[in-house]
C-alpha cells in the first residue's frame, strides 16, 4: 500500500494577494491556477524542490470561514517547511520583511526559527538535524 498526503488546504483571504507572498516572498512555485467558477480558483503552490505535498489556497467563502483565516491551529505552529539551508533562506526571508515570531535556534533535530505568513499562521523554517527528521 502506498498513501501520500498530496494537498493541505490553506485558508486565505483573497487568491492573488496570497499567491504574491507566497511566491514573491517565500519564493513559493505557483503549480496551477485554475478558475472554477466566478468566485472559487483551484491554486496549488510549493515550495521550490518539492515533490510531495502542495498548498492549496482556498478563499474563506463565508464568514464562518474567514473567522479561521490566519489561526487554522489555534496559534500553534501550522506548518514546517525544510531546508537544506537555513541561514540562506532565513536571511532570503528576513530581507523580503517575512515577520519572524522566534529567532532562531538550535535544536536537537536541527535549526529552527519560527515565522508568520501574512495572515499570522506560523511556520517552522528548519534545516534538520539529519534525514528522517
Amino acid at each position: 500500500m502506498h498513501q501520500k498526503i498530496a494537498l493541505i488546504s490553506l485558508l486565505v483571504a483573497d487568491y492573488d494577494e496570497a499567491i504574491a507572498f507566497y511566491i514573491k516572498k517565500l519564493g513559493f512555485t505557483l503549480v496551477e491556477d485554475t478558475p472554477l467558477s466566478e468566485t472559487k480558483r483551484w491554486v496549488r503552490i510549493a515550495p521550490p524542490g518539492s515533490q510531495e505535498c502542495q498548498l492549496l489556497l482556498a478563499r474563506a467563502a463565508n464568514d464562518e470561514q474567514r473567522k479561521y483565516i490566519g489561526r487554522q491551529t489555534g496559534g500553534r505552529v501550522f506548518l514546517f517547511l525544510h531546508t537544506d539551508d537555513f541561514w540562506r533562506d532565513y536571511e532570503r526571508l528576513k530581507a523580503q520583511k517575512v515577520k519572524f515570531a522566534r529567532p532562531p535556534k538550535e535544536e536537537p533535530y536541527g535549526t529552527v526559527a519560527v515565522f508568520e505568513d501574512l495572515y499570522g499562521n506560523l511556520w517552522d523554517l528548519i534545516e534538520p538535524a539529519s534525514e528522517g527528521t
